[in-house]
């Protein structure tokens, strides 16, 4: 398997045609997996936002004042407004602003970005990177005429372990994940409970060569990668009913309250 940056992207800009720009710079092969920052997405559906567009409300007030008490970390009100309108649910509110967004991302800030945002204040997430991510697909078969995957990527911290990694937000041409329940090790147990989260996976690999800060690569291709003979599941996110962390977490943030 080759993984590989999109060089000589430019700058995006509100209303660009992100698969036009991607088959521009890289000459893609059928079955190849385009991975694409959501942050290009964003920026060319228009998701820019300035501070002074939120009037924040009594939550985010008392959420912001929160957070300078305890982490000593000034949080600006509108900057808590902005997160709260993106979240389905708010499930911690300080130290940090850890929230659900309306897709089923579990992410702090809702993944509003404060960085290489040209003319804002704020870049939001897509509003639905699935969709993107089909509409990308979509895109490069029409003007480059192959068959490709698609996943909208971001970096997330991770629980119990420092540092950020890639992960998917969207995605189309591939499931989410392999489903190895059913097959068996070398020594024929049979596996009850593995799920690989392939998009995942290949969003960390692109992560790799497409850097962070001002590298001005916000694509990469995967090439070569072979899902195998093994069944898919579309659900990466765990169902609310189900997932026994959040349900932790919003027991621990009402016994605080």
């Amino acid at each position: 398997m080759e993984v590989f940056a999109v060089e000589g992207l430019p700058e995006v800009r509100p209303g660009d045609d992100v698969a036009e720009l991607v088959v521009e710079q890289a000459d893609l092969q059928d079955d190849d997996v385009v991975c694409v920052a959501s942050t290009i997405v964003s920026k060319a559906n228009r998701r820019g936002r300035s501070l002074s567009s939120y009037e924040p409300g009594e939550r985010a007030e008392r959420i912001a004042a929160t957070i300078e008490d305890i982490a000593g970390e000034e949080k600006d009100p509108r900057m808590a407004q902005a997160i709260i309108e993106e979240c389905e649910e708010v499930l911690v509110e300080a130290p940090f602003i850890l929230g659900v967004t309306e897709f089923g991302h579990i992410t702090v800030n809702a993944g509003i970005d404060r960085s290489n945002v040209p003319g804002a204040d704020l870049l939001l997430l897509p509003e639905d990177p699935t969709a993107e991510a089909e509409s990308i697909r979509a895109g490069i078969r029409e003007r480059a005429g192959v068959e490709v995957s698609v996943i909208v990527t971001d970096t997330s911290g991770r629980p119990f372990r420092l540092g950020q990694r890639g992960v998917a937000l969207g995605w189309a041409g591939l499931p989410a994940s392999r489903d190895w329940r059913g097959e068996h090790d070398r020594e024929g147990r049979e596996l009850e409970a593995t799920v690989q989260a392939v998009v995942d996976e290949l969003a960390a690999a692109a992560n790799l060569v497409t850097g962070e800060g001002d590298g001005g690569t916000p694509a990469a291709v995967v090439r070569d990668f072979d899902f195998g003979d093994h069944a898919g599941s579309e659900q990466l996110f765990r169902d609310p009913e189900k997932d026994v962390v959040r349900q932790a977490l919003r027991e621990w943030s009402h016994v605080r309250d």
